[in-house]
């Protein structure tokens, strides 16, 4: 194949003019810089206006032209006009470099495609008695590996100048080798076209549609597409049918999500195969770094430091490297994954592996070609965006804010990508739209439904869109009509959907919880001391208590494990389900009162004394933390439940704001103090309740609130207390008498203006922006909270009553509530027409973000 040539003309001469013009005389194109000045500037302002050549002359060249010289230039000027089309111009001050390329590319191929009408200076054309005038000859047929080859395109007619016989695996070769000099990152997509350099792009995708070996031969263009991100072209060839050979995936990663000249074990390389690491080592560097142990037989290359000895290294097969990208991804988001065998020939596993690619690379637009083209595009698009969402943390945690913010960026354009589609199926079809929301498919080893995957990665949006809230209702309502008395009056008519519902149990729940309230409060108020505790009624009530508290206990473990959840609610491993667990405000609060009762429980039954004063205290905490675990019941309800919201938020406003404070009282009150008692050796003796910190915090703690306490600041209360230090060292709770230090008062005044003027209303101004902004999502937040009751009481039976059911719920039938019927046809039927809906809906909203 010939070296494509081109004439770069910058600033220059007359001179220059003319060796431009001879140029495009002999069929060379020209790239003229417009900008640099003198010719080059003369010669684009010509091809734009030709009227203003004189004054354009004068100016540029700053000479005084004689009529042959200028004659001459018009000359040459008119002729490069004539073959502006071989004629470039990049304009230095307004161009993006990279277009350049463009430029040159559509120079060359102009010049090529019109060889042959462009009249050789050397040559007298010689005119063809059987020809038409106006025709042009289409040439003859080649025929290559019993392929017919029409001789009529730019890059045939040119391959042939080199091969006299070209076959097929001539033209393969020849692809292979030029793909080795070409960069993969010469190009932006922004500012190219087909025609841009490299040329291997043109002349590959001519050579094998000609030949009719696209499908099998294009994977080697598909493969430097991808690498050099031209959409236009991985477009084009998977229209074609090309499909992508996955031995190339190996090469695809190492060229593209690994760093090249960055050593993998460099800890201060901050790209993606860095942050990749960080998450899971040994995935990160089977993908990046793709090489195996191998026998000595087999097509080694290298030798790796942790090889055996007879083993040489070599780089491995794709269906290692997807598989680490897919346990990668289960690691990012926590699941369990599923060990699904890699499918050789399945096209959809290809798109799929893809798609994960360009996550990991960070592709927007080839993964907006490779999502259109998968399956369930719904869940697919929940889960890009959740492992963009995470790969942009990981990324912000070692400061890398400009990657941060992309891979931010891009989960933001998947998400809203899935709520448009939830949008148009809801627009067209409501059924099935709310019914979409809980169907499971395993993407990438993730098993789950895209309600059940959008709540466990907090998408709030997604969760508080009108499909999941009809979804949330039907579940609710159990089927049922969703108001009040068509749902009672379903008790007679359908008892047992009315009963299952979680309404039902969510009621029944906490009428059973409040009769637990009002017999935990007659015992502790009558029946703690042992002169009560010989009347029956009092055990009847202490005992209720513990068996209440057992089975609801019970039904918290198992919300938290997901002993018996259904299969599609989620395959997260036990830390992740912990940890979620342990994110709601309200899960904590009902370990605390768990907590706070067994203890209570122990000192009651193994601390036994006259008075029962430690127990009594016990079951007290304990019984107000239940008093605060049942307002819980109110967050179900539209009006009460923001405010409960509000209220949850504002709590971790205050534990910031007591993490600060903390500093400034234990300082102030050591001031304090250590002015007023001086050399007070007795900080930590006798009982923890007479231990001298808790007069250090005392004073400056109560100043907050306006407490001001200056007679023992001041040191004139003199009053129950003793100077003697014998008496106050023996008997730590003797106070001893403070002694006068204008410092302190002094102190004590900036602090009180510190504290009340700028802590307090910082704290009050905390509280005043996280209630403008939990109002204004507080619809969404709501609806947040109640799937998370709505999910819970799909399974869950009220305490003590699950006592009864337990054997049966974990031997006899475990994890078989509400499943799907995979036997039913029409349910199959119903989910593979609303794949195909998805599908549809997606290619609705293409280039709409």
């Amino acid at each position: 194949m010939p070296i494509p040539i081109a004439i770069i003309l910058c600033e220059g001469d007359i001179d220059d003019i003319a060796h431009v013009n001879e140029a495009l005389q002999r069929k060379l194109p020209v790239i003229v810089m417009k900008g640099s000045g003198k010719a080059a500037d003369l010669v684009s302002a010509y091809l734009e206006n030709p009227n203003d050549l004189r004054k354009k002359a004068s100016v540029l060249f700053g000479i005084r032209f004689d009529g042959e010289q200028y004659t001459e230039l018009i000359q040459h000027m008119q002729s490069i006009k004539e073959k502006s089309d071989l004629v470039g111009v990049f304009d230095l001050h307004n161009n993006d470099p990279l277009m350049l390329s463009n430029v040159v590319g559509e120079a060359v191929v102009s010049c090529w495609s019109i060889e042959k009408l462009l009249p050789d200076p050397e040559v007298k054309p010689v005119k063809n008695k059987k020809e038409k005038p106006g025709t042009v000859s289409t040439g003859k047929e080649k025929t290559t590996d019993n392929q017919t080859i029409k001789d009529i395109s730019l890059a045939w007619n040119f391959l042939r100048k080199n091969s006299i016989s070209p076959t097929e695996q001539t033209i393969y070769e020849l692809l292979e080798g030029f793909k080795k000099d070409i960069r993969p990152y010469v190009l932006n997509p922004k500012f190219s076209a087909p025609t841009s350099l490299p040329l291997y792009f043109f002349f590959g995708y001519q050579l094998f549609q000609e030949s009719e070996s696209l499908e099998r031969c294009g994977p080697i263009l598909l493969l430097e597409a991808l690498k050099a991100n031209r959409c236009d072209y991985v477009r084009v060839l998977l229209d074609q049918g090309v499909s992508f050979d996955m031995n190339y995936l190996p090469e695809l990663y190492a060229q593209t999500v690994s760093c090249e000249g960055c050593e993998f074990k460099k800890h201060d390389c901050l790209h993606m195969q860095w942050i990749l690491k960080q998450i899971n080592e040994k995935h990160a560097e089977r993908l990046c770094h793709v090489y195996i142990c191998v026998n000595d037989n087999s097509n080694a290359t290298e030798k790796h430091p942790d090889c055996k000895d007879g083993h040489k290294m070599t780089i491995n097969f794709y269906k290692s490297v997807a598989q680490a990208a897919r346990l990668l991804c289960c690691e990012i988001l926590r699941y369990q994954g599923k060990n699904d065998d890699i499918e050789d020939d399945d096209t959809d596993e290809r798109i799929s592996d893809l798609l994960l690619w360009t996550i990991f690379a960070n592709r927007k637009k080839l993964a907006e070609i490779f999502w259109l083209k998968s399956k369930n595009h719904l869940l697919t698009g929940l889960i890009c965006a959740a492992i963009l969402q995470k790969l942009s943390k990981k990324a912000d945690n070692v400061k890398e804010q400009i990657l941060s913010n992309e891979l931010e960026n891009h989960s933001k354009l998947f998400e809203q990508r899935c709520i448009s589609i939830m949008d148009i199926m809801f627009e067209e079809d409501t059924r099935n739209a709310i019914d979409l929301m809980d169907d499971e498919a395993t993407i990438w080893g993730i098993h789950s439904s895209p309600l059940t995957f959008a709540y466990e990665n907090f998408m709030y949006d997604v969760v508080a869109h009108t499909c999941s809230q009809k979804n949330m209702n039907k579940q609710w309502y159990n089927t049922l009509a969703p108001d009040l008395k068509p749902f009672m009056m379903s008790a007679i008519s359908k008892p047992k959907l009315f009963f299952t519902a979680p309404l039902t149990k969510y009621v029944f729940n906490y009428m059973m919880f409040f009769t637990m309230l009002v017999m935990y409060s007659a015992f502790v108020l009558t029946s703690i001391s042992t002169k009560y505790y010989v009347l029956d009624i009092a055990r009847v009530f202490e005992y209720y208590v513990y068996f209440w508290g057992a089975g609801d206990f019970i039904e918290e473990l198992i919300s938290c494990f997901g002993c018996l959840e259904t299969r599609g609610r989620s395959h997260r491993n036990w830390w992740s389900r912990m940890k979620r667990y342990l994110y709601d405000f309200w899960n904590l609060v009902d370990l605390l009162s768990y907590a706070l009762l067994i203890a209570a429980l122990f000192v009651r039954h193994f601390y036994i004394d006259e008075t029962f004063t430690i127990a009594r205290r016990m079951f007290a905490l304990s019984l107000l933390v239940m008093y605060l675990r049942f307002l819980e019941v109110f967050l179900i309800h539209r009006k009460m439940g923001p405010t409960l919201i509000m209220i949850k938020e504002m709590l971790k406003d205050l534990l910031g704001f007591l993490i600060l404070a903390v500093f400034v009282v234990l300082g102030v009150g050591i001031y304090y103090h250590a002015n007023i008692w001086p050399d007070h050796q007795t900080i930590w003796n006798g009982d923890w309740t007479n231990w001298r910190i808790w007069t250090i915090i005392y004073y400056p703690y109560w100043q907050l609130y306006a407490e001001l306490n200056l007679e023992s600041l001041d040191g004139s209360d003199q009053s129950d207390c003793t100077n003697i230090t014998s008496i106050w060292e023996a008997d730590p709770s003797i106070n001893r008498c403070p002694q006068e230090d204008w410092t302190v008062q002094a102190v004590a005044a900036i602090y009180l203006l510190f504290s009340n003027l700028l802590l307090v209303n910082l704290v009050i101004a905390m509280f005043s922006y996280t209630f403008e902004r939990v109002q204004e999502n507080s619809e969404k937040l709501w609806r947040f909270e109640r799937y998370t009751v709505i999910n819970d009481y799909d399974w869950r039976i009220p305490s003590p009553i699950n006592l009864i059911f337990l054997p049966y719920r974990f031997i006899v039938r475990p994890g078989i509530c509400c499943l799907k019927d995979d036997n039913d046809s029409r349910y199959h039927l119903l989910k593979e027409y609303r794949q195909n809906f998805q599908e549809v809906t997606a290619l609705k909203i293409l280039d709409k973000l």
